[in-house]
């Protein structure tokens, strides 16, 4: 049976904030938790239902609570090239990028997507329980450089994800929206109006990540409801992302390791040589001397269920469980887990004082609503 998400977050002490739509989700019959010091829904009844629908037809999730800080000025791509271990110097206009933003030590301090907008405007989502964190650290690197940041706290976020995500938010788009957005591929972003939306996102599906103004929310989300599409709370986010393989952050990196050793090194551009950013030279080191932990996939052989913090043993070396749940598509426990580089595929997990077996496969786990162990 699938037990409750418990999302990672941070100890708050204010009152829980509200999105534009925490109504909707009342309405919608959402149970609320307390998230990041946000109300948000866990799910609308039934979380393997609201998980399935994203995985066959569209599901739509509410994601306002995350941030979203505008960069701008003349000095805005020579300031990301530096705060980020990727290159949006690759970018086009109207691309997205996904990156790790690490601290001197190359410890992960949040993992991002960044948005080329404009000549010298860039657009990134963080985290919403690294929000205060990450804010200072931009201010803190930003002040060598010629760049403005605002925070756009006025605006809401809605994921649309699945096999028929487009086609259902087609539906609901004023007309001269729909051209731009058929011709829009995956990880590119299109603005109309007060409309900013991109085809990205967090299942592992096709979909789109729309941004608009709070204030227009409401209408958007019941017109999605309205052609069908399931509304869909945090638990089955994380057994969706962690089906298609994708790091969460606090739970598979944090600031104590790096990419390097989190399944995260694709994120990571050396070229060109001559990019200095931070905590290049701390990767160079661990590069040099060996990286000595990696990330895997874990697939349980018996009953239980795979969690955070649960140690990982074999014959060939020893390892943790950074995330795992059951898996709603493959009827099964799955997990990944950070263990040494010489670790093979056969293991035992430590659930409740006993060893359950378990084999280590690579993952993602399920692709377009396919299993793949």
């Amino acid at each position: 049976m699938l037990e409750p998400y418990r999302p990672f977050v941070p100890e708050t002490q204010s009152m829980p904030k509200t999105t534009p739509l925490y109504e909707e989700h009342l309405q919608a019959g959402g149970k609320m938790v307390d998230f990041a010091g946000w109300q948000m829904p866990i799910h609308y009844g039934s979380q393997i239902k609201e998980h399935e629908a994203v995985r066959s037809a569209a599901g739509i999730f509410d994601v306002s609570h995350m941030t979203v800080i505008d960069v701008s000025g003349s000095g805005a791509k020579d300031f990301l090239q530096f705060l980020l271990a990727n290159d949006v110097a690759t970018l086009a206009l109207g691309q997205a990028l996904y990156s790790c933003m690490l601290n001197f030590d190359a410890g992960v301090i949040d993992d991002l997507i960044v948005y080329s907008v404009a000549l010298n405007q860039y657009r990134i989502v963080v985290n919403a329980a690294t929000r205060e964190k990450d804010l200072a650290w931009f201010r803190a690197q930003s002040s060598a450089y010629d760049v403005e940041l605002v925070e756009k706290a006025d605006l809401a976020m809605l994921a649309v994800q699945g096999p028929l995500a487009l086609s259902k938010v087609l539906e609901c788009l004023p007309a001269g929206a729909r051209p731009l957005l058929q011709s829009l591929s995956r990880f590119s972003v299109m603005a109309f109006e007060q409309l900013f939306i991109a085809r990205t996102g967090y299942t592992g599906e096709d979909g789109l990540e729309i941004l608009l103004p709070g204030s227009h929310a409401s209408d958007l989300w019941q017109k999605l409801l309205q052609v069908g599409v399931v509304p869909a709370g945090l638990g089955a986010r994380d057994t969706l992302r962690l089906e298609a393989g994708m790091s969460l952050y606090g739970q598979d990196m944090d600031e104590s390791v790096t990419p390097l050793e989190s399944g995260l090194a694709w994120t990571v551009a050396w070229e060109p040589d001559d990019r200095e950013f931070i905590g290049r030279q701390a990767l160079l080191k661990q590069k040099a001397a060996g990286v000595q932990y990696k990330m895997v996939g874990i697939c349980l052989l018996d009953k239980g269920v795979l969690r955070a913090g649960q140690k990982l043993l074999s014959d060939t070396g020893a390892g943790v469980v950074t995330s795992g749940s059951y898996s709603p598509t493959l009827k099964r426990s799955i997990g990944l887990a950070r263990v040494a580089k010489d670790v093979g595929t056969q293991c035992k997990i430590e659930i409740r004082g006993k060893h359950v077996d378990a084999e280590i496969v690579k993952y993602p786990f399920v692709r377009n609503g396919k299993g793949l162990i």
